[in-house]
C-alpha cells in the first residue's frame, strides 16, 4: 500500500512538474532569435549531419536561418510564422531528426517551434556566404576570447582596506551588498596558512616563535618573502604544475603500466624553474618546444641546452601504451597524440580543444578543422605514421670519456662471456657423452648425429629417435641445470653410502675387538674408551695399547680394516666425481665475474624528450569523425581560429622553417601564445594561481574558459591580473607576493550570519575559506612533526610496491615472477622524502595519497577534488602509516622534552596545530594519556613501554584531528 502510494505521489509530482513548466513555457513571451536560442540547440543536434565540415545531408544547411528557409532536397526545412507547416519541426517530432544519439528534449523542441511561429527572428543581417568553419559573431564576442584589458583600478568607500589593487576591485562588488572584508587573522594563523601556501610544510616552532617576536610592520612581508626563497617552495608549487600536466612515474595505457625510468627529470626541471622564478613565458616556451631551441644532433649539451630538452618532457606526459606491444598499435599511437593535445590544452589554454576531435564542438567556436590543425603542430614530434615508442625517444647524456670506458669494460666482460660459453659447449657434450650411456650401443651413434644436428634440418627418423630420448632431446645450455639435479642427486646418494658403510664398519671393528676383551676386563675397557686421552689412568692406557680396535673411527678405519676403507673412499670419489661435474656452480662465478665488471661501468643516463627528426615533415590530415582510418582532406598547423578572429591577428605558424633543422611549429606557437595578446594563456595561469591561494578559482572551471565553463566572478580583476602578470615580465613569485599581502588573503575565516545570506558560497571573498590540506601535505605534514622529513631535493623516484594486505605502500618490490612476495627489502630513509618524490605509478596509487584525493593522471588533473569519505578515518586510524608515525611523534617528544607530559603536549600542540594549547586543553590532554596507560600491556611485540603507546595514541589522535587536516 505503502508503495502505490509513494508511486502515486511521484507520478503525481510529475504531472505537476511537467504542467508547470508547460505553463511557464507558454507564459514565455519574449522574442526568440536564431543567435541567442537556437543555434546552440542545433549546434548539439543537428550541425554535425548539416553544415559542419560540408555534411550537408540531403543538401540542408543549418548554419544559418536563411539556409533553413531555403531548405534542401526535401525542400524548406522552416516556414517562418508557422511551426506546423516545417519539415524540420516535424522530422524532428517524429524523432527522424537526429537519426542517431540524443534526441532533442521537449523543451529544445518547444523553443525551436515558438521561435518558427514568432517569425525566426535574427539579431543582424546574416552574411550572404561563410566558409566551413564559419564562426558566429556572438561566438566570437564570447569574454574570453576578448583581448585583455587594463581596467582601471575601482574607487572604494573604505580605502583603508585596500594595500593591494586586488582588494579594491574585491571590496567594490562587496560595497555594493553593503558588505566588507572580515576581520584580519590572528598571527599565527597567518603563519599556518603562508607556509602551506607556499611550502605545503607546516611552521616549526622556532619558525613561528621568529615570526611571532618580529614586531616590525614588515614581519609578515618578510615571512613571504623567507618562504619565497625556500627551496621547499619548487616542490610545493611544482606540484601544483604536475598536475595539470600530468606527471606520472609510468606509461598506463594498458594493464602492464610500464615504469618511466627517466621521466622524474622533467619534475625536476620544474621544481627548480619556479624555485628560479623563472618567467611563466619561457617556462611554457621550454615546454613546449625546448628542443627546437637547441641544435641538433643533441650531443655534449651545456646544462642550460639539457634543461631546455629535459623540459619537453612535458608533451611525453601522456599516457604511452606503445612500448607494450599494445593490441591495437595505431589506436595507442593515436590516443598518445590526442591526449596530449588534451593535456596542451586544458593546461595553457583552459579550453576542452579535444572535444573537437570528432565533430565541430558543441557549445565552443572550435570547428573540427581546428582541431586537427592544432594537432599539426605536434605530429613532427608525434608522428603515429613514423612512430617512435617511449624507449626510441630517449637521449643519452653519458660524456665521451664514460662511454670510452664503458666499452672497454663491456669488452672485458665479453671475453669472460666467451670462455663461459667455451665451458657451456664443452659441458653439453659432456652431457652428451654421458646420456648416450642410456641408449643401447647400436643407436648411439645415430642418437649423437641427430641431436648434433640442427633442429630445422633433422630428418622424421632424427626427430622420433630423439622423441624417444628426451633427456638428450632437451639437452642445451638453458637447460644444464637440470641435468645438475640428477648429478646432485647420484653424488648426494654415493656420500649417503660412504658415510652408512663407514659407520657400519666402525661399529664392526669395535665389535670385534670387545669380544677378544676377556669379560672380567671389559668394564675397564669400555670406560677407557669413553674417557678423555689425558685423564686416562694407567690400567685404561694399558688396555688401549692391547686392544688399540677401542679407539677406531671414520678417520683411522684404514688401519683396521684397510678395504673397508678403500671401500668407503671409492664412494667419496664417486660423490666428488659426480659433483665436480656439475656445471651450474662453475658457469656462475663466470656470469657473476662478468658482472663484476659491468658493476664498475659508469650507467648510461638519459633524458626523456620530444623531438623531431630532422627532414621528416609528416602531413596532418582530417580524420572523418575522428578516425584515422577515414583521412579527407590535409590541413596545415594553426592556432584557435576564434582567437585569431576576435583579435584579428594573422598568426603564421610555417609548415617548415627554412632557419632551423626542425620545423619550428611548435616553437612559433609557443612564442604566439606567449606574445602578451593571447586572451587565454595569462588569464588561465593567474586564475590557477588565485584558485590555490584562495580556494577556488576567479573561474571556478579552470580548465574549461568556454560556454560549459564557470564565468568569473570578478571579470575585471582576472583581466587586471592578467596584464599586470604580462607587464611585469611574467613573473610568478612577484604575483604570489601580491596576493598574499592582500587584506583579502590576510581575512580570518570567521563567518557571520548575515554574509552567509548574502553571498553563502563565498563568490564575493569576504572571508577566507577553510580549506583541507591536499593528499601530498597531509603525508608530507606527519612526517613533518614527527622529525623524520629527509629535505634532499631531486633525484631518482621513491618506490612503491604492494604490501601484504595489497596496500600500496612506499618500499622495494620483491616479487618472483609469479607474483609470489619475497623476503621484505628493508627501506632505507627514502621512505621519510617529500610525497612530490615518490613514484607516481598509475596502476599503484600510493594508499595514504589515493585515500585523500590524490589525482588521476587520465592524462592529467584538471582541478582536484576533495572528499571526505569514511575511509579517510579509517586509514587514519588504522594504516600501518598512521600508527608508526605516531610511535616517532612521541619519540621525538619524548626525546625533546623529557618526563615532563605538559611540556609535551604543548610541543605536540605546536607542531601539529602551529599554535600553543589553552590550561584547559592541555589539562584535558594529559588525561587522555593517563586514560590510554591501562589498555595496554607491559610486555607488548613493539617493545614499549604503556607509558609510551598511550603518547603514541595521544600524537595519532592530533594527526587524525580536523585541527591538523584543515587550514584557514
Amino acid at each position: 500500500m505503502i508503495g502505490r502510494l509513494f508511486l502515486a505521489s511521484l507520478f503525481s509530482a510529475s504531472v505537476c512538474l511537467t504542467s508547470t513548466q508547460a505553463a511557464e513555457s507558454e507564459k514565455k513571451t519574449d522574442t526568440l532569435s536564431f543567435e541567442n536560442d537556437v543555434r546552440k540547440i542545433l549546434k548539439v543536434h543537428c550541425l554535425h549531419c548539416h553544415g559542419e565540415n560540408g555534411e550537408m545531408e540531403g543538401s540542408l544547411d543549418l548554419r544559418l536561418k536563411r539556409f533553413m528557409v531555403k531548405g534542401g532536397d526535401s525542400g524548406p526545412s522552416i516556414v517562418p510564422g508557422n511551426s506546423g507547416e516545417s519539415e524540420l519541426i516535424a522530422r524532428i517530432e517524429a524523432k527522424e531528426m537526429p537519426p542517431e544519439g540524443k534526441h532533442m528534449s521537449d523543451e529544445e523542441l518547444a523553443i525551436l517551434k515558438q521561435w518558427v511561429d514568432q517569425g525566426a527572428h535574427t539579431l543582424r543581417p546574416e552574411p550572404e556566404k561563410i566558409g566551413d568553419d564559419y564562426i558566429a559573431p556572438d561566438d566570437l564576442a564570447f569574454w574570453s576570447f576578448q583581448p585583455v584589458k587594463n581596467p582601471p583600478v575601482p574607487q572604494v568607500k573604505q580605502p583603508k582596506l585596500v594595500r593591494q589593487p586586488i582588494d579594491a576591485f574585491l571590496l567594490s562588488k562587496l560595497e555594493e551588498k553593503d558588505l566588507t572584508f572580515t576581520a584580519e587573522a590572528a598571527k599565527a594563523t597567518l603563519a599556518r596558512r603562508a607556509f602551506y601556501d607556499l611550502i605545503g610544510l607546516p611552521p616549526t616552532p622556532e619558525e613561528l616563535k621568529q615570526f611571532l617576536d618580529d614586531k616590525s610592520p614588515d614581519a609578515y612581508e618578510k615571512l613571504i618573502d623567507r618562504l619565497l626563497a625556500s627551496p621547499h617552495y619548487g616542490e610545493r608549487w611544482g606540484r601544483h604544475w604536475l598536475d595539470v600536466a600530468g606527471y606520472a612515474d609510468s606509461e598506463g595505457y594498458n594493464n602492464k603500466d610500464q615504469e618511466r625510468p627517466w621521466a622524474f627529470r622533467y619534475r625536476d626541471y620544474v621544481i627548480k624553474s619556479f624555485n628560479e622564478d623563472k618567467p611563466y613565458d619561457q617556462f611554457l616556451q621550454e615546454q613546449l618546444a625546448g628542443d627546437e631551441m637547441v641544435k641538433p644532433p643533441y650531443h655534449k649539451l651545456s646544462p642550460e641546452d639539457m634543461q631546455k630538452l629535459v623540459a619537453t618532457g612535458f608533451l611525453r606526459m601522456a599516457p604511452d601504451g606503445t612500448g607494450s606491444n599494445p593490441a591495437e598499435k595505431e589506436v595507442a599511437k593515436n590516443q598518445v597524440v590526442t591526449d596530449t593535445v588534451d593535456i596542451v590544452s586544458s593546461s595553457i589554454l583552459g579550453m576542452t580543444v579535444a572535444c573537437a576531435q570528432c565533430h565541430d564542438h558543441k557549445y565552443d567556436p572550435i570547428p573540427q578543422n581546428d582541431y586537427y590543425r592544432f594537432r599539426a603542430i605536434f605530429e613532427p614530434a608525434l608522428d603515429w605514421k613514423n612512430w617512435r615508442t617511449p624507449a626510441g625517444r630517449r637521449i643519452s647524456i653519458m660524456s665521451d670519456a664514460d662511454r670510452q670506458k664503458a666499452n672497454e669494460l663491456e669488452k672485458e666482460a665479453q671475453k669472460v662471456l666467451a670462455e663461459r660459453t667455451e665451458l657451456v659447449n664443452k659441458f653439453i657434450d659432456r652431457t652428451l657423452e654421458r646420456e648416450l650411456l642410456d641408449v643401447p650401443e647400436e643407436k648411439r651413434e645415430a642418437a649423437r648425429k641427430a641431436y648434433k644436428t640442427a633442429g630445422k634440418d633433422r630428418t622424421k627418423e632424427q626427430v622420433a629417435l630423439l622423441k624417444d630420448y628426451p633427456r638428450i632431446n632437451r639437452l642445451s645450455a638453458g637447460s644444464l641445470y637440470l641435468y645438475d639435479r640428477t648429478l646432485y642427486e647420484q653424488s648426494s646418494k654415493a656420500t649417503q653410502k660412504s658415510k652408512e658403510l663407514a659407520r657400519d664398519l666402525v661399529e664392526k671393528v669395535k665389535t670385534e675387538t670387545l669380544a677378544k676383551i676377556p669379560e672380567d676386563r671389559k668394564a675397564l675397557a669400555l670406560a677407557a674408551q669413553k674417557a678423555d686421552a689425558k685423564k686416562r689412568t694407567e690400567d685404561e692406557k694399558k688396555i688401549i695399547e692391547e686392544f688399540p680396535g677401542l679407539l677406531v673411527s671414520t678417520t683411522n678405519l684404514k688401519d683396521f680394516d684397510p678395504e673397508g676403507a678403500a671401500q668407503v673412499q671409492h664412494f667419496k670419489d664417486e660423490a666428488k666425481r659426480f659433483n665436480d661435474l656439475k656445471t651450474t656452480a662453475i658457469l656462475k662465478e663466470y656470469s657473476d665475474k662478468a658482472a663484476k665488471i659491468r658493476e664498475k661501468k659508469p650507467q648510461e643516463e638519459f633524458i626523456r624528450v620530444l623531438t623531431e627528426v630532422p627532414g621528416k615533415v609528416p602531413k596532418t590530415f582530417f580524420f572523418n569523425r575522428g578516425d584515422f582510418e577515414q583521412p579527407k582532406h590535409e590541413l596545415e598547423p594553426a592556432g584557435l581560429s576564434v582567437v585569431k578572429t576576435s583579435l584579428n591577428q594573422q598568426v603564421e605558424i610555417p609548415v617548415q622553417n627554412k632557419d632551423i633543422p626542425t620545423t619550428g611549429r611548435r616553437l612559433a606557437y609557443a612564442k604566439y601564445i606567449t606574445n602578451g595578446e593571447h586572451p587565454l594563456t595569462a588569464r588561465v595561469f593567474v586564475n590557477r594561481l588565485w584558485l590555490h591561494h584562495f580556494g577556488k578559482g576567479i573561474v571556478a572551471s579552470p580548465t574549461d574558459f568556454g560556454k560549459l565553463g564557470i564565468p568569473p566572478t570578478h571579470s575585471e580583476l582576472l583581466d587586471w591580473l592578467a596584464h599586470d602578470f604580462v607587464s611585469n615580465g611574467w613573473k610568478i613569485k612577484r604575483l604570489h607576493k601580491m596576493m598574499m599581502t592582500s587584506t583579502a588573503y590576510m581575512q580570518s575565516s570567521q563567518r557571520s550570519d548575515e554574509y552567509d545570506v548574502v553571498d553563502p558560497d563565498n563568490l564575493l571573498y569576504g572571508h577566507m575559506p577553510v580549506r583541507r590540506l591536499e593528499a601530498e601535505t597531509i603525508r608530507d605534514s606527519i612526517i613533518a612533526v614527527t622529525g623524520k622529513l629527509k629535505n634532499d631535493l631531486y633525484g631518482t623516484p621513491v618506490p612503491v610496491k604492494e604490501d601484504e594486505v595489497g596496500q600500496i605502500v612506499v618500499g622495494i618490490s620483491n616479487v618472483d615472477s609469479a607474483g609470489r612476495q619475497g623476503k621484505n627489502i628493508k627501506m632505507d630513509d627514502r621512505q621519510f622524502r617529500r610525497s612530490i618524490y615518490v613514484a607516481v605509478s598509475r596502476s599503484k596509487p600510493l594508499a595514504v595519497l589515493d585515500m585523500f584525493d590524490a589525482p588521476k593522471m587520465e592524462p592529467n588533473c584538471e582541478k582536484r577534488s576533495s572528499s571526505t569519505v569514511a575511509p579517510q578515518s579509517l586509514l587514519m586510524m588504522n594504516s600501518g602509516f598512521m600508527v608508526e608515525h605516531a610511535e616517532y611523534f612521541a619519540e621525538r617528544l619524548q626525546k625533546e622534552r623529557a618526563d615532563n607530559k605538559a611540556e609535551q603536549v604543548k610541543l605536540a600542540w605546536m607542531l601539529a596545530y602551529g599554535k600553543e594549547p589553552t590550561a584547559e586543553e592541555i589539562k584535558q590532554s594529559i588525561a587522555f594519556i593517563d586514560s590510554q596507560i591501562p589498555q595496554f600491556d607491559k610486555k607488548n611485540s613493539a617493545g614499549k613501554t604503556p607509558e609510551q603507546l598511550a603518547l603514541a595514541t595521544f600524537c595519532q589522535a592530533l594527526l587524525s584531528s580536523n585541527g591538523f587536516l584543515y587550514v584557514d
